[in-house]
This record gives structure tokens, C-alpha cells and sequence, in this order.
């Protein structure tokens, strides 16, 4: 594709988000395909690796990489003992190269670490972001209860006004 060029017909044909903003100027202009390409990194929201993540990013992360039914699955399994990329594969109909991006994305999202043991990489599961995440989960129970418990006192109330009303 010639530098530039897009694979959509004109720019104001792309969607809204990959739109660059007209009227404001960047500092530095970047091609039209990385624009795109971070645009879409940012989508998924885990930056690349070395970026430091504020706790909220990390909370996005987590909830994201929990989002796939696969990364669950390599979760559970992994509940269970390290294991390699490969051992984490067998259960899969997919490429190693593909559970290597799930790995990826679980790593990122600090869910899992890989370390060094000779020729192998095994990858283990690690406790604090989901912690995190569990903890801020709990934090909205809590006030769902709450907001139950209030309810049912209402119902409560209108049962017994009802009934006394009808004796």
C-alpha cells in the first residue's frame, strides 16, 4: 500500500475513532496507519510493555484480559501449577503463537508471570491483580446489598400497609 494511502476509501470514511482531529494541530504529524494502530492499542487498554500503568489502567487491564474465555481457561488451568506455553496449549484448538498473545495479554495485565528455568518458561499465576480486582468488585456488593436491604424494607412496609388495609 503506497505511504499514506488507507485501505478505506477516503479518511472521513474511517470510523469516528480512527477520524484524526480536524481543526487541531499535532505537534508532530505520524502516519495515518500508526495513528490507527495505537488508536486500536489503546482500545484494548493495556499499554505496551515498559509503559508503567496507573492502578486504574491496571484495573482495565485485568477486567479485559478476564473478558476472553480463553485467558479464563489458561487462568483456571493455571490455578492448578505453572506450566509451559505448550502444556497451556494442548487443550486448545489454536496455534502456540496464539496463546502466546492470551499469555501476553495476562502478563500485561499482571495477571500471570513467566520466569527462566533452564530451556523452559513457565508461566504462574500471580495474586495481586486479582486481588485488586476483587477487592473493587466487593466495594460494589456491598452497596448493592445495601440498596437491596432498602428495598426489601420498602416491600416490606407496602405489604404491611396493604394488609392493613384490607382488614
Amino acid at each position: 500500500m503506497p505511504k499514506g494511502r488507507t485501505p478505506f476509501a477516503r479518511a472521513d470514511t474511517l470510523p469516528h475513532i480512527f477520524q484524526r482531529s480536524i481543526g487541531k494541530r499535532r505537534q508532530t504529524e505520524i502516519p495515518l496507519e500508526l495513528d490507527i494502530a495505537l488508536r486500536l492499542h489503546n482500545l484494548k487498554g493495556i499499554k505496551p510493555n515498559g509503559y508503567k500503568m496507573t492502578e486504574s489502567e491496571r484495573l482495565d487491564a485485568t477486567f479485559i484480559a478476564l473478558a476472553d474465555p480463553t485467558r479464563r481457561a489458561i487462568l483456571a488451568r493455571l490455578i492448578e501449577g505453572e506450566a509451559t506455553v505448550m502444556e497451556l496449549a494442548e487443550p486448545f484448538d489454536m496455534s502456540q503463537p496464539a496463546i502466546s498473545k492470551h499469555i501476553k495479554m495476562l502478563e500485561r495485565a499482571g495477571l500471570v508471570s513467566r520466569s527462566r528455568d533452564a530451556q523452559r518458561r513457565p508461566v504462574k499465576i500471580e495474586g495481586p491483580a486479582l486481588k485488586a480486582a476483587t477487592d473493587w468488585l466487593e466495594e460494589y456488593r456491598q452497596v448493592w446489598e445495601q440498596n437491596y436491604s432498602r428495598l426489601d424494607a420498602l416491600l416490606e412496609d407496602l405489604q404491611a400497609a396493604q394488609r392493613s388495609t384490607e382488614s
